[in-house]
């Protein structure tokens, strides 16, 4: 169906991801118009299925990389927000395709700048918390510059993600193009891959299946969880924003967007496996390189600007993905006895 509305439409590249395909979700329940753009490197079109009849919702299996036509020129659609959510985001996904991780950051983001300059529409990045690498601030504020390795194990998505912010800084300074930058600090949520890597798919997923939690090093480095719910209706509140609100934070408005809670891995671990009431046991095993030993945002700029805090607890939060990850590990049993069944 073609994605029109009389609110304007937005393109969400990277839609089909797990943040961007709730994004999706909310902007048409905002009654705006979508054209979810993604190459399923990473995203799954599972993810948008239950989005296909609904009015104003478009999806283009297109790769950011090699056009900046995003989509067809049509007159009749008003496109009036880009949002640049396209990016293996987990390190398990940036891992297997560095690549790949570093062209999105950088052309991917290019090709989305330069289509919302000729579209005259608000352009939002998702960029992360890991351009603060393994900070030696706690909590970050958006003025802190980082303590990244650029050759180390992370960096494919550490410096693409700074690259893409340095893309947007042109833009803004040399076309005038209207961008936000939304630093997303941890997330988790249903329409996470049990696979991604992250800990709370991981602790969720061993805990279902009764076998050990593994944490890296002794537990005791920290980490701040944002419920999507909570995510979303930051980005949407930063994406929609009138311009003339973010001039308080210069010529180009970068805000935080997570939880502000911090707690050690240990401790959510030993939360997950509450949740779940499960009886599995907690395993240590060596610690990665350059992994962040602290990550707590400093929101102060989306309570001020953006009048958002987010409103899920952890414990909550876990309790509402719980269903979604019992499921998807079912599913996952019932597929891999199939194909076992099938040798």
């Amino acid at each position: 169906m073609k994605a029109k509305s009389q609110r304007g439409t937005v393109v969400v590249a990277g839609g089909a991801g797990f943040i961007g395909s709730h994004m999706c979700e909310r902007l048409l329940d905002e009654s705006y118009a979508v054209v979810c753009v993604d190459n399923l490197l990473t995203g799954r079109r599972s993810n948008i299925d239950h989005l296909s009849n609904r009015p104003g919702f478009e999806y283009r299996q297109a790769d950011l990389t090699t056009s900046a036509d995003l989509i067809p020129d049509d007159p009749s659609m008003r496109v009036t927000h880009v949002m640049n959510l396209a990016s293996p985001a987990s390190p398990v996904h940036y891992g297997k395709h560095p690549i790949e991780t570093l062209k999105v950051g950088a052309v991917g983001t290019m090709n989305a700048l330069e289509f919302a300059s000729r579209k005259g529409a608000v352009f939002l990045q998702a960029s992360t918390s890991e351009v603060y690498g393994d900070p030696l601030v706690n909590p970050q504020p958006e003025d802190y510059w980082g303590n990244v390795n650029p050759i180390g194990p992370r960096s494919m998505y550490d410096e693409a993600k700074r690259f893409a912010e340095a893309a947007c800084a042109a833009y803004a300074r040399s076309r005038g193009v209207d961008v936000r930058i939304a630093r997303i600090f941890n997330t988790y949520g249903p329409r996470m891959q049990l696979t991604d890597g992250r800990a709370i798919p991981n602790f969720m997923v061993s805990a279902i299946r009764g076998e050990p939690l593994t944490i890296y090093g002794d537990g005791s480095q920290t980490r701040s969880f944002c419920y999507i719910d909570d995510l979303a209706e930051g980005l949407f509140r930063l994406l929609t924003v009138e311009h003339s609100m973010l001039r308080k934070l210069g010529e180009l408005p970068v805000i935080n967007l997570g939880n502000p809670e911090e707690v050690t891995i240990l401790a959510l671990a030993q939360e997950v496996l509450q949740v779940t009431a499960s009886n599995s046991e907690i395993a240590l095993k060596e610690l990665p390189g350059d992994d962040p030993k602290v990550r707590q945002p400093d929101i102060g700029r989306a309570r001020e600007i953006l009048k958002w805090v987010p409103g899920v607890s952890r414990r909550e939060g876990l309790r509402r993905s719980l269903p979604y990850f019992v499921s998807e590990v079912s599913r996952s049993w019932r597929s891999n006895n199939l194909q076992t069944g099938r040798r």
